[in-house]
């Protein structure tokens, strides 16, 4: 949500990209109400939040520019408000992280995302982050929270002992039966987009599991059900098509975050096979990333969120 090479309009929060989806889909009004929300700097509340979490979703670009979304973790407490502008992160991309050596180097936009199942908020924080001893700071450029529509309760249960699990990382080109059955089942999955001059955002997508749906071993597709009307997502694919998802398995730790380029189909027709949609994003995976142990942290079965539609049968 930061400016492409037009710049925001006056008195919006916006790019282009996201100013264009506002309008076709008729959210104009309302996203500029919602925009006002969105700070510059962290208050009392935002700080209060982020320490009590622990993990912290993040969107970045590696060194070759390919987006990816990934996941730090660490005991309540390893992020912490150091200034009204900048969070201090004790935890950063190691090993096989796609993340890891781009976000060593130097300053690079981040997007994160503060999602705590337990009580069903978010926070979203996009910034510039640089390494620092301990992990990262990140210097804040727009924080705002997000409604817990399509989020879904979970209580943590355990945090694994460093180093079990293995954290061992497969690469490929496509979609395992294994893993488009990963997909399929999953209720929630994190998505990285960018703006063209970089700006990286961090989101999330929830809903019944079979809401995403693995057409072929490179091909997934999902609905895009009524938010907040920021369109930060969509605005940023609008531009740029690049993206990068990541699937958590809730309770083994693993990882599976796909490397690809998504794209929005707007007909009519296309949204009525998923109740509820007012959009389909289809997705093209170009890589595959599988950690096995890549989340220390355990946690229980779901409660749905009620605002989740239903999936037709078969699907």
């Amino acid at each position: 949500m930061t400016a492409d090479g037009d710049g925001p309009e006056a008195g919006t929060p916006y790019h282009a990209g996201e100013r264009a989806v506002q309008r076709r889909a008729g959210e104009t009004a309302r996203a500029e109400r919602i925009g006002r929300t969105i700070a510059a700097g962290l208050g009392d509340i935002a700080a209060a939040f982020l320490g009590l979490q622990p993990m912290l979703v993040i969107a970045a670009a590696d060194g070759d520019g390919r987006l990816w979304s990934s996941l730090l973790t660490g005991p309540p407490g390893f992020l912490r408000a150091t200034g009204p502008h900048t969070l201090s992160v004790a935890a950063r991309p190691a090993g096989d992280d796609p993340l890891a050596a781009f976000l060593a180097a130097g300053p690079a936009p981040l997007g994160t995302l503060a999602l705590d199942p337990r009580t069903r908020r978010r926070l979203r924080l996009n910034g510039t982050a640089r390494a620092t001893a301990r992990g990262l700071a990140i210097d804040t450029g727009q924080v705002f929270a997000n409604c817990p529509k399509h989020l879904q309760q979970r209580t943590l249960r355990a945090v694994a002992p460093a180093g079990e699990g293995g954290d061992r990382t497969v690469r490929g080109a496509a979609l395992t039966d294994a893993q488009r059955r990963t997909v399929e089942a999953a209720d929630t999955f994190f998505l990285a987009t960018a703006d063209p001059a970089g700006a990286a955002d961090a989101g999330h997508r929830g809903g019944r599991p079979g809401f995403v749906r693995a057409t072929s071993p490179t091909r997934l597709s999902w609905p895009d059900y009524p938010g907040n009307a920021m369109f930060a997502t969509l605005g940023n694919l609008a531009l740029r098509p690049d993206a990068g998802l990541l699937f958590l398995d809730w309770t083994t730790g693993d990882l599976l975050r796909l490397g690809g380029r998504a794209r929005v189909d707007w007909s009519a027709g296309r949204a009525a096979l998923f109740p509820g949609a007012r959009r389909v994003v289809d997705f093209d995976v170009e890589t595959v990333l599988a950690t096995r142990g890549g989340s220390p942290l355990r946690w229980s079965e779901p409660v749905p969120s009620p605002a989740n539609p239903p999936v037709p049968p078969g699907c």
